[in-house]
């Protein structure tokens, strides 16, 4: 479950977040639309700890996680540039969250996150020599190899071909319902919200309406 109340912030000359109030029932695709610039990624990193807001308070499963640093929130982000880190292997991408964890299942877990989403063959490659849709899910299968309880998506489709698209969008689904995730995904796709949304959510003039 997903709980914004009364979420408030002003980026200086810029847009504002107004009284945000919004509930995501826990295991649901929520989809967030709004014009560019409206505060979309801003909601998305006070969600995730990594900007703290003006007024308000942040729950994730009946937990007030406002004040709680990002790695204690179990959270799984992707931002839009999909922030992989470019010196590393996609095996040690993804065992990255694992290995901060102290986990002792940590190439077990990268082994069958890399099956799960196809890109085996592509453990010892550096980002560099990557797709654009081989880089998605390597993001993926990191955000997933920490476990979250809720899944952040900051345009997760927007730069994939039309071919590669339709493919993601059916692992997003997959994905979805095999862990149980609680999901929000940003788009600016009417398309993406229809394929995907059991919940649609707009973002108009700094506030929260449910479509």
């Amino acid at each position: 479950m997903i709980k914004l109340e009364g979420i408030g912030w002003e980026a200086p000359g810029g847009f504002i977040l107004r009284d945000i109030h919004v509930e995501i029932p826990t295991g649901i695709y929520a989809v967030l639309m709004g014009a560019t610039g409206c505060g979309k990624t801003t909601l998305l990193e006070i969600l995730c700890g990594l900007r703290a807001p003006a007024q308000g308070r942040v729950w994730l499963n009946d937990q007030d996680v406002t004040a709680l640093e990002p790695r204690h929130r179990q959270i799984g982000y992707l931002p839009q540039d999909l922030a992989l880190f470019p010196e590393m292997c996609v095996r040690d991408q993804i065992g990255f969250a694992p290995k901060l964890q102290r986990s002792l299942q940590v190439n077990t877990m990268v082994n069958e996150l890399a099956e799960e989403l196809g890109i085996t063959h592509l453990l010892d490659r550096l980002p560099e020599h990557l797709s654009g849709g081989e880089k998605q899910r390597v993001a993926l299968a990191r955000a997933l190899a920490a476990q979250p309880r809720v899944l952040l998506l900051d345009e997760p489709l927007s730069a994939l071909d039309e071919a590669t698209h339709a493919e993601a969008a059916q692992l997003l689904r997959h994905l979805h319902e095999k862990h149980a995730l609680t999901v929000l995904h940003v788009t600016h796709s009417s398309r993406e919200a229809e394929s995907l949304a059991q919940m649609k959510l707009r973002l108009h003039d700094g506030k929260m309406l449910l479509e």
